[in-house]
């Protein structure tokens, strides 16, 4: 009696753990072997009683569909044999009667039939296909979902945005890889997610499910039709060691060297005595997890991608309770003392961080290790904001936005340009400067959540229309959320301004590992002595604030290059030069 493999649900599956051994007595329903896809473990049971006579596959063999896993001996067939002799003619009648129809039922199909079995498969194939996708590169270690935009059921465009995620400085929406009905969704509100990460699942139309198809037949009649191996790598289980010992060490090994399309990775993962499966220890490789330190809370303590999720969460947990029970935050500040005496303190309330500013604080803390100087000085924009003036309702007409942040950007680019050092970063061993060749202009854009810093790429090749007109752009995708990942990385310099929010100078704080960043606060009408009329004359004065990384950065350049972009934002013609 054959036991074959029923709908997994999947082309193919890896054997995983074969439950049973030649000589077994099982009943109906017991498990039998258990399967392992990218996307589940499946425990397939036998659909009949009898005794185990042949196992027909090995661990590491991929099986499909009706792919015979065992043969049995039915109960009945065994209760035959002890009868009297007078049974026998009986028995032997049964069997010849057995033995007439059983060619007809295992009659290999000819030609003809498996090829029109083939192309009437080809149609189901291609009518749809699941695919699971994993997240983007998200520009951050981790991130957290903060709202799902589609359900279950749904049917979804390419590129439509199906997640929203808040990492470090911007909310970001992730694209639907590929068009289609939305099958599962496998992360939630709340989760912190990484890198590579399976997140959903799609149900997309294609024939390359017809191609997977036939190949994972191919697959499955070479292991058909090679039955002497597959008997030889059953024969290793009849040497009456416990069951357990088939996820011993010589085991595993044996079984990944049959497994020709086993990587050298995963054969040498194989060597420890960690039971898991393919789909469990890919999982753990993404999540940069050691496998043989989570305890496994399946059957045989097999390990569960529950198992890895619980371990990364206890693990975060542990991290974090540590500073706090050893009296020192993450900032390297004391803890706050008690402060629950109010006649000491008064009465207190809470009030939480936005996600934002949550996130923010591990790369403000950066700047406890940068020996940042700030140097501040004034630009006479006066010409400036008459040109200004003459060019922004032209550009108004077209809903181009024109201020005088679009002057300072291109001053500051074409500045460094000219002083590298500022364009740079300095390198980990602390022996190198790594000069940037494109100006990769950060711009500081305040939102109800905090403040983020959306990226102009290239601005030295850019005229003051498109700077202003990307500055628009990012300013409302930022305000709206609507920021992508590269949106907000590659910055080479950053610009903070605060237009007209009042202040006379500020220290803007220096954006590791950038070295320099340039703090611009309202201009104001100031008397400036003019030497040639001899009198004091109303000019419009900029304050301008660049903090850098004096490691790389010493004061005198500093002042230097401060003075040359006050230079240029007073004659803008300079810029042309």
């Amino acid at each position: 009696m054959d036991i074959k493999a029923p709908d997994l649900g999947v082309d193919s599956a890896e054997v995983s753990e074969i439950m049973v051994e030649i000589g077994d007595v099982i009943a109906k329903d017991d498990n039998i072997v258990l399967l392992e896809s990218d996307k589940a473990s499946v425990e397939v049971p036998s659909s009949a009683a009898g005794k185990v006579t042949k196992i027909n596959i090995a661990i590491g063999d991929q099986v499909s569909e009706g792919m015979v896993l065992i043969e049995l001996e039915s109960a009945e067939d065994g209760a035959e044999s002890d009868d009297s002799a007078a049974d026998d003619n009986q028995e032997a009648s049964d069997t010849e009667e057995a033995a007439a129809a059983k060619p007809e039922a295992k009659a290999e199909p000819t030609e003809t039939e498996s090829k029109s079995s083939e192309s009437s498969a080809k149609p189901a194939a291609n009518a749809s296909k699941s695919t699971t996708h994993a997240l983007p590169d998200l520009g951050v270690d981790e991130a957290q979902v903060s709202e799902i935009m589609v359900s279950v059921g749904d049917t979804v465009t390419a590129d439509q945005s199906i997640l929203l995620i808040e990492s470090d400085k911007a909310s970001v929406e992730v694209p639907a890889p590929e068009a289609g009905k939305i099958e599962k969704i496998l992360v939630q509100t709340g989760d912190m997610v990484a890198n590579g990460q399976d997140f959903i699942v799609i149900m997309s139309s294609g024939t390359d499910a017809a191609d997977e198809s036939e190949s994972a037949s191919d697959s499955s009649e070479s292991k058909e039709s090679a039955p002497a191996k597959s008997e030889e790598k059953a024969a290793a289980k009849t040497t009456g060691e416990p069951k357990q010992a088939e996820k011993s060490t010589t085991s595993n090994v044996a079984a990944s060297k049959k497994a020709d399309k086993l990587t050298e990775t995963q054969v040498n993962e194989k060597l420890v005595d960690v039971y898991a499966g393919p789909a469990v220890r890919k999982l753990a490789r993404q999540l940069g997890v050691d496998i043989t330190k989570v305890s496994g809370s399946a059957l045989n303590d097999r390990i569960l991608k529950e198992d890895l999720f619980a371990h990364v969460k206890e693990s975060l947990t542990t991290q974090k309770a540590a500073p706090a029970s050893s009296g020192v935050a993450s900032s390297g500040l004391p803890s706050l003392p008690d402060m629950s005496n109010t006649e000491i303190w008064g009465e207190t309330s809470t009030l939480d961080l936005s996600r934002l500013q949550k996130v923010s604080i591990p790369q403000l803390n950066y700047n406890t290790l940068l020996p940042q100087v700030t140097q501040f000085d004034l630009s006479d924009i006066t010409e400036t904001e008459k040109l200004r003036g003459e060019l922004k309702g032209g550009m108004k007409v077209e809903g181009i936005g024109f201020t005088i942040l679009a002057f300072v950007v291109k001053a500051t680019a074409y500045a460094l340009t000219q002083h590298p050092r500022f364009n740079s970063h300095l390198s980990d061993d602390n022996t190198q400067v790594i000069l940037r060749k494109s100006v990769n202009m950060g711009i500081a854009v305040a939102t109800d959540d905090g403040l983020i810093v959306p990226v102009i790429k290239n601005v030295q090749d850019k005229g003051l229309k498109q700077i202003a007109i990307e500055i628009g752009e990012l300013a409302v995708k930022a305000r709206d959320k609507k920021l992508s990942t590269k949106d907000l990385q590659g910055a080479s310099f950053t610009i903070s301004s605060q237009g007209n929010l009042g202040g006379t100078a500020f220290t803007p704080l220096v954006n590791w590992p950038q070295v320099g960043i340039l703090g611009v606060s309202e201009a104001s009408m100031q008397p400036r002595w003019d030497a040639k009329k001899q009198s004091f004359e109303p000019r419009l004065m900029l304050p301008l604030s660049l903090s850098y990384d004096h490691r790389v950065i010493n004061g005198a350049d500093a002042a230097v290059f401060t003075r040359y972009i006050a230079t240029l934002l007073a004659d803008p013609r300079r810029i042309l030069l």
